[in-house]
């Protein structure tokens, strides 16, 4: 059965796909507004784990909209939900299982109860999140054991998060991304996977 796992290139979604390609089929999928923008520290990252990888592109305008939310709101929390939601509910209508990597103590994007039940109501599509038991120190050990990571600022690293292209519209429509957004915020980009020995 296949799975389409939400994919930034980060540690969190790769030890998700990791976790479930024991049972699942794993497809990975990353979501970009511009239908140009190059993702290809995020495709080497998927070649590093050794799964197909699609990229796929949000809906015209919808940037705009997101960036009027974060700055109305004065932060990115509601509209950095609001997409992972939508993307969730793309990859619902394609997949029978949908995965991502929010962990335990993740606050954003954190999709709640109703919206899960929503998805297998509307789709008969299962929501899976195998590190939502993981704290982050599990995951960090995790992530050490199986895979090897680059780190670096949001906006620095060359991932697929959401915020990435946010932040830039934003910049370019001369906001001042401190009054929105926390001035020191660690994200990671997978560059290899650990090859495990057979007495693992």
């Amino acid at each position: 059965m296949k799975a389409g796992v939400l994919f930034s290139g980060g540690k969190d979604s790769s030890l998700a796909a990791i976790l479930l390609s024991r049972d699942y089929e794993i497809e990975l999928n990353t979501f970009v507004f511009d239908p140009g923008r190059e993702v290809s520290g995020v495709m080497a990252a998927a070649r590093a784990l050794g799964f197909p990888w699609r990229k796929r592109v949000f809906e015209e305008g919808l940037l705009d909209e997101i960036m009027d939310q974060v700055a109305t709101c004065g932060y990115p929390n509601t509209a950095i939900t609001r997409l992972h939601r939508q993307a969730v509910l793309a990859l619902c209508s394609e997949y029978p299982v949908v995965a991502d990597g929010t962990r335990f103590n993740d606050r954003v994007p954190m999709l709640a109860r109703d919206d899960v039940m929503r998805f297998f109501d509307a789709y008969g599509c299962s929501y899976v999140r195998p590190l939502l038991g993981f704290g982050k120190a599990e995951v960090e050990r995790l992530a050490d054991r199986h895979l090897v990571v680059s780190r670096g600022q949001t906006g620095s690293i060359d991932n697929g998060d959401y915020e990435r292209e946010i932040r830039l519209k934003m910049r370019a429509s001369g906001l001042e991304l401190s009054r929105f957004f926390p001035e020191h915020h660690e994200q990671s980009l997978v560059v290899g996977r650990k090859l495990q020995s057979s007495g693992e």
